[in-house]
């Protein structure tokens, strides 16, 4: 059996390390990988191929600094090459990003199955790109890999029973990477406080708003005044932000690998981020999180009082760091992702599909 992987975004590698890993380990199942580009800063990109020792990729298309429509369309195009050169088995695509969604679009047209991995995933907010992104694709695979029983329960309620549609409950594949990297971790080359809290910004809802990133840094700065503030900057905020609403206390710092990733997580007080994967780190890593967005897909961390949505409002981001800060009785032991082997899972059940 052969299975097409199509990454594009540094989620999707830290993803695929693990799932790749297990397909080296099936006897007949071979992959073929295929970047398309999309995260094109060398911190964003292929230091992750080199340092998950992640098989360099088969294909690299280069497809990057588009708007949504042209990006998407210059990757189908590509990929539809690909795809009728390599005749796979399945096609497997990897969360929400517009790489997921060509992969899988091209892959539906050509009558080729698709895997989705972290199927069901909804924020239910129709504005973000990865919403549509994340429903169209699973509306045309055939494998539909679950992280949590939520995401489970969104499918279903949205008649999945009804579709021809495989719906598996695996557990989080990100789980399975923490899991294997953590003995890895490396300390970044950078001077990291004693103490401090790690934050990420990076979408667009946030990044694209002068108002947002100044409401947002309005509480960064009162809140470095109590624990100073490690911030890997995206290229994206980079590009954006107005240095002036920088205060002293907040360390901005070049985008870090995910073994520094990892590092910085274990050795973080919390965690302030816009990004899905790291609030699913953050609680994986035994820490707070607070999520300056609207909504999450991660709804069980927010149900279970690990992460606090915010949004932008300044007086909500102290709040919750407020809340955070004085709490003692975080639960971070309740496997809500599962035990660690949904690579295994997925693999075996694709391997199953062949037989």
């Amino acid at each position: 059996m052969k299975i097409l992987t199509i990454l594009g975004a540094r989620p999707q590698f830290v993803k695929a390390s693990a799932v790749s890993r297990s397909i080296k380990n099936h006897a007949g199942i071979s992959e073929v990988i295929v970047h398309t580009g999309q995260h094109f800063d060398h911190n964003m990109s292929h230091i992750f191929f080199e340092e998950l020792k992640i098989s360099k990729p088969d294909y690299h298309l280069d497809i990057n600094n588009l708007n949504h429509g042209a990006m998407t369309g210059r990757m189908m195009e590509k990929l539809e090459d690909i795809v009728l050169k390599e005749l796979p088995d399945w096609v497997l695509v990897y969360g929400d990003t517009n790489s997921t969604l060509a992969g899988a679009l091209v892959a539906s047209k050509l009558h080729v199955n698709i895997a989705h991995v972290e199927a069901g995933l909804r924020s239910y907010n129709m504005q973000m790109p990865e919403e549509i992104n994340r429903i169209l694709t699973d509306r045309i695979s055939r494998a539909l890999f679950c992280p949590t029983q939520t995401a489970v329960d969104n499918l279903l309620r949205e008649g999945y029973g009804n579709v021809d549609a495989d719906i598996q409950l695996v557990g989080d594949v990100m789980y399975d990477s923490l899991l294997y990297y953590q003995n890895y971790a490396r300390r970044p080359d950078f001077d990291v406080p004693e103490r401090f809290a790690l934050c990420t910004l990076h979408r667009a809802d946030n990044t694209d708003s002068k108002e947002n990133l100044k409401s947002i840094f309005q509480a960064l700065n009162e809140i470095s005044k109590q624990v100073p503030l490690v911030l890997p900057l995206h290229p994206r905020t980079r590009s954006k932000l107005d240095l002036s609403l920088v205060g002293p206390n907040i360390q901005l710092v070049n985008p870090v690998g995910y073994l520094e990733m990892l590092y910085l997580l274990k050795h973080s007080e919390l965690v302030l981020t816009d990004s899905g994967g790291l609030q699913k780190e953050a609680y994986l890593s035994k820490k707070a999180c607070i999520t300056l967005r609207t909504e999450t897909e991660w709804v069980e961390l927010v149900e279970h009082g690990v992460n606090r949505i915010v949004g932008t409002d300044p007086q909500a981001i102290l709040e919750a760091f407020s809340f955070f800060s004085d709490s003692t009785d975080l639960d971070f032991d309740t496997g809500l992702y599962g035990n660690g082997a949904a690579s295994d899972r997925i693999v075996e059940q694709l391997l199953k599909t062949q037989q």
